[in-house]
């Protein structure tokens, strides 16, 4: 039985006196450890939603306040990104060394802080710092987050539990997306930022409470009896199969976050200005769309739980494919909201499934490290999106964008032949 006064020591490792596993899907019950590891992955990832989402509504005041040219507002959009990208590429590493409660704690509290600093800034070259570190904090975020979520939970519910985290994220839009207008009427948009702190408080208590799993604690105990620490990044291509796997995950990463910044950041102004619609209800269809999102990842853990990943990555990308298309040829309003929900249960479900697939795919010592950099890279790629929709859009129309999008679906099923299906199976005991 798992006891939650479990001791713990100083750097949040389990002590002696808990014998009781983890996780690392082992058991097919789900424990109080694995409940709260996915809890504490999912509010982090919840935030990074948030944060990111906070910044498009504050952008139209912050450009006023401070004088600055669109490009420069754009541009503190991009330095974010840039930011979460490059903390990305370490975090991970830091989290296989260290820890993965332990550095993911560390992340949301660099998050947390330099989100809040935001607040005080007083013109563009401190706020472009802020939102920098504060992107780096995000960028750790998401595969430290996944991989913690993938080690708690049994084998068998392991998408379940990585759906949940990618549940966060879209909770976290829909939070920024409820409170924007009264925060910034009532506060103004530093107020936004303000609310950015609260995420240190669950990073303290997440610091005090929440051992490591247990697949990281044998590897920790490895190390501490000699055994040789393994460069994380190495282990990204350690042998031909594994190349074959990075370059698959990479590519299912790049279109995922491709198509869901494709979508999401031109689909208000598409339903406003070539349908017609008011800005009011341009908000309700895209919330729709988004609550599509929300549906299809958890639709999408429970399926590749149980008939497995490679099945489920293909039905949800030929549904992708699909309703892109034929989303881009509606025009009724009404055709267009079911559309929209349709569209999002397809396009963007996918989220809860790259967690699972990546920890099974990578040992312990690399696990955070696969998670946050190959995802990392989609994500930079995906950075790409919205200039690439909006060229599309200029020359045949919006439309025709949308068919671009659906396109690249058909790439992602191709390259889910590189990467191994290992439903079901013990961590570490599914890599050769």
């Amino acid at each position: 039985m798992s006891n939650d006064d479990d001791d713990v020591d100083v750097t949040g490792t389990r002590t002696m006196g808990d014998t009781s596993p983890a996780g690392d899907g082992g058991p097919q019950e789900v424990t109080s450890y694995g409940r709260k590891a996915v809890l504490g992955a999912t509010v982090g990832y919840a935030m990074d939603g948030y944060d990111l989402q906070i910044l498009g509504f504050a952008l139209p005041a912050i450009t006023v306040g401070f004088g600055l040219s669109d490009t420069e507002g754009g541009m503190l959009a991009t330095i974010t990104l840039v930011g979460t990208v490059t903390g990305a590429m370490f975090f991970g590493a830091l989290a296989d060394r260290f820890g993965r409660v332990r550095i993911l704690t560390y992340s949301i509290l660099l998050f947390a802080i330099f989100t809040g600093l935001t607040a005080l800034s007083q013109g563009f070259v401190e706020m472009a710092v802020f939102r920098f570190v504060a992107g780096m904090g995000i960028g750790g975020e998401f595969g430290i987050g996944m991989a913690l979520a993938a080690e708690a939970f049994p084998a068998i519910k392991r998408a379940r539990a990585t759906s949940w985290v990618g549940l966060g994220f879209q909770f976290g839009v829909l939070l920024a997306a409820i409170i924007s207008a009264p925060v910034i009427s009532l506060w103004g948009w530093q107020g936004l930022f303000v609310i950015g702190i609260f995420p240190a408080l669950v990073a303290v208590v997440l610091r005090l409470r929440l051992p490591e799993p247990e697949a990281f604690v044998r590897h920790r105990a490895g190390i501490d009896a000699g055994e040789k620490q393994k460069n994380p990044y190495r282990l990204l291509v350690a042998d031909a199969k594994t190349v074959r796997t990075s370059i698959g995950i990479v590519i299912i990463c790049s279109v995922q976050n491709f198509g869901y910044y494709g979508i999401l950041t031109w689909l208000p102004t598409y339903l406003t200005k070539q349908l017609g619609l008011s800005t009011t209800k341009s908000g309700i269809w895209t919330a729709v769309t988004v609550i599509g999102m929300i549906a299809g990842i958890m639709i999408f853990g429970q399926l590749a739980d149980r008939v497995g990943r490679r099945r489920s990555f293909w039905i949800f990308q030929a549904g992708a494919f699909i309703s892109l298309f034929v989303y881009g040829q509606l025009t009724s309003p009404a055709a267009v909201l079911i559309g929209g929900a349709v569209m999002g249960i397809f396009a963007n479900g996918m989220l809860g499934g790259y967690g699972a697939i990546i920890a099974e795919n990578y040992p312990t010592a690399g696990r955070a490290t696969a998670q946050n950099v190959l995802f990392g890279i989609g994500r930079g790629v995906g950075g790409f999106a919205p200039l690439v929709v909006a060229l599309i859009a200029g020359w045949q129309g919006f439309g025709a964008a949308l068919g671009f999008l659906a396109l690249i679906y058909i790439i992602d099923m191709v390259a889910m032949l590189l990467i191994p299906d290992r439903r079901g199976e013990r961590l570490d005991e599914t890599v050769a």
